[in-house]
């Protein structure tokens, strides 16, 4: 199945298909973060995350390569399709993934959850597409996602209370994109078990204020990817309750003054390259928020009038003329400009 192209132009995916082309095969800078129990422990990288070793960290090489098979998908026609494709190819081989998989096994809390997130969500995306090279990478990547999969299960079950922030380790932007594979993939399992830590953390929080944020250099905002998560879990009426509670004053009206895009005043920064992240993961958390509702719902002129204004901040990213935005903002923007979170097939917790 391939997708259709909708409000996300061929010119635009051109700019951000290029970022990830550049930085999947970029060995350094690099950033490294895992456990040394003696000098012996400190490996170059390369040599222990041979398939996803570019794109600065771990969980950027994952994303980007996400990145490459959604824009496949997308726009099987395009330019970059032929070098997209011999990058999966070139780095997604057995002899590199079982590397990958013996490290993880190893590292039981690298990358967890985020960028372990994010490799169910490139797991999803191969599943979905109807193609003979996706079939085969599914087939190579299985060893690790069953290592990734045991990894986050066991952060589930150790899990006491949701890490609130705007960075990496936030729980609900992670047991979002964990729900979204296992529907896709029908693992009732995980399914159970993220719906329960979900209704644990969420379900009775209320009098959220989003004027507080961003805490810092947030890529993710705390407010609004718990109800992004929310809406994937409760049947419509229920969101629509439950949101009332969460966020009791978002406009009844058509207002964009109540959640502004944050600009930049360094865009060369690699912390302040966040907010234009924070700008595009908003829109489409913001999205999801719409999603949830059902159409005659008053607070929805609001929602999609601020939407749009970081849709369109979002789209531009000032720190992608940096490598510290460039490294990982095409994921963020192709996520939100090919509905990733909205294209999915029907859960069972919707209704």
């Amino acid at each position: 199945m391939n997708l259709e192209p909708q409000t996300f132009p061929l010119t635009v995916a051109n700019r951000f298909a290029k970022f990830g082309l550049q930085c999947t095969i970029q060995e350094y800078p690099h950033v490294q973060y895992y456990w040394l129990e003696s000098p012996a422990d400190l490996i170059p990288h390369r040599k222990l995350n041979p398939a996803f070793y570019g794109c600065l960290d771990w969980h950027s090489a994952v994303h980007n390569h996400w990145m490459l098979t959604r824009l496949i998908r997308y726009f099987p026609e395009a330019e970059f399709v032929t070098p997209a494709r011999e990058i999966l190819t070139q780095n997604l081989t057995p002899e590199n993934l079982k590397v990958e998989a013996e490290f993880l096994k190893s590292q039981p809390r690298f990358e967890c959850p985020y960028g372990l997130a994010w490799f169910l969500q490139l797991m999803a995306e191969l599943t979905e597409w109807e193609d003979e090279q996706a079939q085969l990478l599914l087939e190579y990547l299985s060893p690790v996602e069953t290592v990734v999969i045991k990894n986050l299960q066991n952060w589930l079950l150790s899990l006491n209370y949701p890490n609130r922030t705007g960075l990496h380790n936030q729980t609900a932007f992670a047991l979002g994109l964990m729900l979204d594979w296992a529907t896709i993939t029908a693992d009732y399992k995980i399914l159970d078990e993220v719906e329960d830590k979900a209704q644990k953390f969420y379900s009775k929080d209320y009098n959220y204020c989003l004027h507080y944020e961003p805490l810092g250099y947030d890529f993710l905002s705390p407010g609004l990817a718990e109800a992004d998560l929310m809406r994937r879990v409760l049947p419509c009426a229920e969101f629509s309750e439950w949101l009332t509670v969460f966020l009791p004053k978002l406009p009844q009206e058509l207002k964009t003054d109540w959640l502004h895009p944050v600009l930049l005043d360094h865009p060369e920064d690699y912390g302040q390259s966040h907010f234009d992240g924070l700008n595009l993961s908003r829109a489409w958390m913001l999205d999801g928020v719409i999603s949830g509702l059902s159409p005659g719902d008053n607070r929805i002129p609001a929602l999609e009038a601020v939407a749009n204004l970081h849709r369109q901040v979002g789209l531009n990213p000032l720190s992608g003329n940096s490598y510290g935005g460039r490294h990982w903002l095409g994921s963020f923007a192709v996520y939100l400009g090919t509905k990733r979170g909205l294209t999915l097939p029907n859960s069972r917790f919707k209704g």
